[in-house]
């Protein structure tokens, strides 16, 4: 299964959900992230890196923009805010019937939004690190089937 995360700049969120997710190592998952404003070859923000070295989790990325391969490429697109959703469902009319937001597909949360770091202190992505785990965590029984 192919999965793609997607944000608004592919610097914290999107790449925290892809490393967690690569992290586990599961048969037959690959991962990908993207944003949709990103600028090409980027990296990821700063406390996005210092949070995950903390949890152990090495990840190499650079930062990639929301491209028409990647859609095609995808069997799953999870969104960080229902905005982004739509705006993949605008923009890619093959997108429809596998793009959702990441909290929608995993449990029906009141809120369709994981929290955008970007700016913030540390704490404040450690708290959006913990947010996505919980979500990734649950994303994993549900396609592993556990």
């Amino acid at each position: 299964m192919n999965i793609y995360f997607v944000c608004t700049g592919n610097t914290c969120r999107s790449p925290m959900a892809e490393a967690i997710l690569k992290h586990k190592n599961l048969d037959g998952i690959e991962v990908k992230s993207a944003g949709i404003y990103a600028l090409e070859g980027g990296g990821i923000s700063e406390n996005s890196r210092a949070v995950l070295t903390k949890e152990g989790i090495q990840f190499d990325h650079k930062t990639s923009q929301v491209n028409a391969n990647d859609i095609e490429w995808a069997d799953l697109i999870l969104t960080m805010t229902l905005a982004h959703k739509e705006m993949i469902l605008h923009s890619f009319s093959n997108a429809a019937g596998k793009t959702f937001t990441l909290k929608e597909y995993v449990t029906p949360y009141s809120s369709k939004d994981v929290s955008d770091p970007f700016g913030g202190d540390i704490y404040t992505y450690s708290q959006t690190y913990q947010e996505l785990k919980k979500l990734i965590d649950e994303l994993e029984s549900k396609i592993t089937g556990g």
